[in-house]
């Protein structure tokens, strides 16, 4: 489970193995508790997802029922084997019963996993140690490291094909089995052609960007713009909200500029084509909000034609 994003599909299949094939709960537990792992990602309190339990109840009722199941079993064991003390338990239970009350989705995630795991050594350091100490006491063994991120050279040769031809012509393909070998591009930062190849294969990749913006979002994109892009899961800490403001400043002084006939700043501002791309979970209501507020942004300025050729927005 990448995150918590995904973990309500630990009731979920719970409520498949007990509710249509019939299985006991403790034959239903066995099979799912050596399904899931969890990979946490932050350890930013924000990240670490409580979904209403209102919601919950009027969505998902039975689900709720075997989370409920779930947390009343785990809580059991834990008084039995780890601690009594109802601080400990209040903060073990996947039932949040302060604020609002709600379902505390990485605490259900642990519980209904086989494995746990950071994705930098003192990442997960901190996981044992400080964010689920307690759980890390319960379930030592749970706990692992796994190193997250990509092969780069991988993502460079399949993902960008343009510019890894572009690399392979100019050192050879040796790069691909030793990302060390890139240093060589530094013998050809003066290079004509090298250079010229290099502006051709990011033009390229606009280009195809442009064709598939146009084609899911009927905007027409300028391609000597300058793209300005945030691809991640909409959340208050990955800034979001500070990034649509900067756009609000700059439509802003654009706007300024043109009732104060200042045709020095309007010259010089360049081109943007502003594009934000991302999901938002389940429950929070928060980021929504911020997707619906670009939306809003986007359609004024995309609708105002004294921005043409200086700011356009596209949101997948």
């Amino acid at each position: 489970m990448n995150d918590t994003h995904p973990v309500v599909a630990i009731p979920e299949l719970m409520r498949i193995l007990i509710d249509e094939e019939g299985l006991s709960w403790a034959k239903a537990w066995n099979i799912s508790s050596k399904t899931f792992a969890y990979t946490n990602h932050t350890v930013v309190p924000e990240a670490l997802e409580e979904w209403s339990l209102q919601l919950f109840e009027e969505l998902l009722p039975r689900h709720i029922q075997i989370v409920y199941e779930i947390n009343r079993r785990f809580l059991e064991e834990v008084k039995q084997n780890y601690t009594t003390d109802p601080k400990i338990l209040s903060k073990l239970s996947i039932i949040n019963e302060s604020n609002g009350k709600s379902v505390r989705m990485a605490n259900l995630a642990i519980v209904g996993s086989f494995a746990v795991n950071g994705v930098a050594a003192l990442h997960t350091e901190i996981l044992k140690t400080r964010i689920f100490a307690d759980f890390h006491k319960i379930y030592p063994n749970k706990f692992v490291n796994i190193t997250n991120g990509i092969t780069p050279r991988r993502w460079l040769k399949t993902a960008n094909p343009f510019l890894s031809k572009v690399v392979s012509d100019t050192i050879g393909e040796h790069w691909v089995y030793d990302l060390s070998e890139l240093k060589k591009l530094e013998n050809f930062v003066d290079d004509q052609k090298f250079r010229e190849d290099f502006r051709n294969a990011k033009w390229l990749n606009k280009k195809l960007l442009i064709h598939l913006i146009e084609e899911d979002n009927g905007i027409k994109i300028n391609p000597d713009s300058m793209f300005d892009v945030q691809i991640k899961r909409f959340h208050e800490y990955k800034r979001q909200l500070l990034n649509v403001f900067h756009i609000i400043t700059l439509y802003n002084r654009i706007k300024d500029s043109k009732k104060d006939s200042d045709e020095n700043l309007i010259q010089n501002i360049v081109p943007r084509t502003v594009i934000f791309g991302g999901k938002a979970a389940p429950a929070y209501a928060m980021a929504k909000l911020i997707i619906k507020f670009i939306n809003n942004v986007a359609n004024v300025i995309n609708r105002d034609r004294s921005m043409a050729g200086k700011i356009k927005f596209s949101i997948r």
